[in-house]
């Protein structure tokens, strides 16, 4: 088995998602897009993960490569490959299915309450637990796709989470944090961190104990396992 991530700066990396996938099998093979926009043979693939960054879907002057990339994205869908997005990864593939993605009324940077829509009878449908804590870095969002179902939402961001068939599902906010990764988001991007309602501190979102970090990777657990089973 092979997963395939697509990553757009060097320090959003796989995170937890790293060690699940060697553990259940997987080789694992990267598109490094700030290097080079080169995609691999849909046919070669089982897994794709699409990861965060600091642009926006709506810079293709600035990045053309985003424009091969929601291609790419659209085409694994259709294909029926599994594909998990993460914040400009979820948006990404919103756009590629013709969502629009555009400014939030607030940005939400931290750690704060995630609550999951509940989808009683609705089989094969992920369902989040009715409230958790999860790491948030975005000022945009997006509309959901056409014949997507609405997964999670907080009080900064309607559309947190979205689930298009058995296979796909797009997340706004980070399950695959560590210390570490979060440290290295902190280091790049400090200069977001401008006091708002919706905005911790670097201290606030660095000092928190290692059981939160836990449970939004179980909770990541989840998701790759509902995709890959």
């Amino acid at each position: 088995m092979r997963a395939h991530y697509l990553q757009h700066v060097p320090f959003e990396t796989l995170g937890y998602m790293e060690p699940w996938l060697r553990d259940a099998g997987y080789e694992i093979s990267c598109s490094p897009l700030y290097r080079s926009a080169a995609f691999p043979d849909l046919e070669t693939v089982d897994l794709i993960i699409v990861l965060g960054g600091p642009m926006s879907v709506n810079d293709e002057d600035a990045f053309p490569w985003l424009i091969e990339e929601k291609r790419f994205i659209r085409d694994a869908i259709e294909a029926g490959k599994p594909v998990l997005g993460i914040c400009l990864g979820a948006q990404l593939m919103a756009n590629s299915l013709g969502a629009r993605v555009y400014k939030n009324h607030f940005k939400e940077i931290g750690w704060f309450p995630l609550q999951g829509i509940p989808r009683s009878g609705s089989p094969g449908i992920f369902s989040f637990p009715p409230t958790m804590d999860v790491f948030h870095w975005h000022g945009e969002t997006f509309d959901l796709p056409s014949g997507a179902f609405l997964l999670a939402r907080t009080e900064a961001c309607r559309n947190q989470a979205f689930q298009i068939g058995r296979n796909v599902i797009g997340l706004q906010f980070h399950l695959e944090m560590m210390p570490e990764s979060a440290r290295a988001l902190v280091s790049n991007c400090r200069d977001e961190l401008l006091p708002a309602k919706y905005v911790q501190s670097e201290a606030a979102i660095l000092e928190v104990d290692s059981e939160k970090y836990r449970e939004i990777n179980r909770e990541m657990d989840r998701i790759l396992t509902f995709l890959t089973r």
